[in-house]
Formats: C-alpha cells, sequence, structure tokens
C-alpha cells in the first residue's frame, strides 16, 4: 500500500508518502517522500489554495499513492486560522477525490493513541515513536511532515488491527 499522509495548513501543508506492507504479521515501512507544501504568505487566499491543490496534483501524479490519510479537524486552538485551515483542508479533499484516491480521515487523539499509545502524547514522543515504527532516525524535522508522517501510519494501523492490510505480502 502507498500511502500519502498530510497534515492540513494554509501556510504549510505537511506531507509524507510511505510504502507499508504485512510480511509474517509485522508491519514494515519504507519512506518514499516526506516535505511540506509552503505557500507565499503574500499572495491572496484564492492563490494560495490554487498552490496547494496544483503541488499536491503533481505530488499524487508522481509518486501515485493509493489511499490518503488526512488530520480531521477536532480542537483548534487559534480561532483565528480555523478557517483558512478548513479552506485548505476542503482542497486538500477535493484535490485528492479528484485524483480517485481513498480518503480517511483522523483526529489528532487518535493518530496519537494510534501512533504511541496515549492520546495526549507531545509531539517529542510521536516523533520517537515514528523512529521507532520505520525503523530510521531520520525522520522529517519540519513538524507538519513528521505529523503528516504519523498520520499515514496511523491509517495503516488502523488496517491492520481491522484486518484490511492482512493481504498484504512480499
Amino acid at each position: 500500500m502507498r500511502i500519502i499522509g498530510i497534515d492540513p495548513g494554509m501556510a504549510i501543508v505537511g506531507y509524507s508518502i510511505i510504502d507499508a506492507q504485512i510480511i509474517d504479521g509485522e508491519e514494515h515501512y519504507s519512506v518514499v517522500e516526506s516535505g511540506s507544501i509552503q505557500t507565499d504568505r503574500s499572495l491572496d487566499k484564492p492563490s494560495r489554495l490554487l498552490e496547494i491543490s496544483q503541488d499536491l496534483s503533481y505530488l499524487i501524479g508522481l509518486y501515485k499513492p493509493n489511499v490518503a490519510s488526512v488530520e480531521e479537524l477536532f480542537f483548534f486552538k487559534n480561532a483565528k486560522t480555523i478557517v483558512p485551515v478548513c479552506e485548505a483542508r476542503g482542497v486538500i479533499l477535493l484535490t485528492l477525490r479528484k485524483f480517485g484516491i481513498s480518503i480517511n480521515e483522523y483526529t489528532p487523539l487518535v493518530i496519537k493513541q494510534t501512533v504511541t499509545g496515549y492520546g495526549r502524547a507531545n509531539k517529542s514522543d510521536v516523533q520517537e515513536m515514528i523512529k521507532l515504527i520505520i525503523k530510521s532516525d531520520q525522520i522529517p524535522k519540519l513538524d507538519d511532515s513528521s505529523d503528516a508522517m504519523a498520520i499515514a501510519i496511523c491509517h495503516v494501523r488502523n488496517c491492520f488491527a481491522s484486518g484490511t492490510l492482512n493481504h498484504i505480502t512480499v
């Protein structure tokens, strides 16, 4: 399964593309690409949203993910930024749907619980668990990108737990 994990935002959209498979009942991950889409703050909002869609379309065309996992907005601390993030998220969902990619959404609480075993884990705890899960010390330095990796891993683990990933073997 090739999955793109996405951490939505207007200024920065974190993404991580991983290949995941189950071999002898164990998860195996390979990081294909991880990074961010960063929009120019001097542009108007419609131009920034278009940039997100175009850059995401490019990534989808290049890496051809089978499925997407996107962070769902559950609780937001800053009321000033919630509308732009929701708009960016809407563009992300629309772009994914345009390419026929299956979309799965998870709250931050579920993502943290699935990756670390604790729903209130902090960012450094999540990053440490990602290192263990993907068996690499090289995870993205940008929080948005490492969050996107956790979002992708969350979906894989949910598929594995529900038995929908059991058929993948090498």
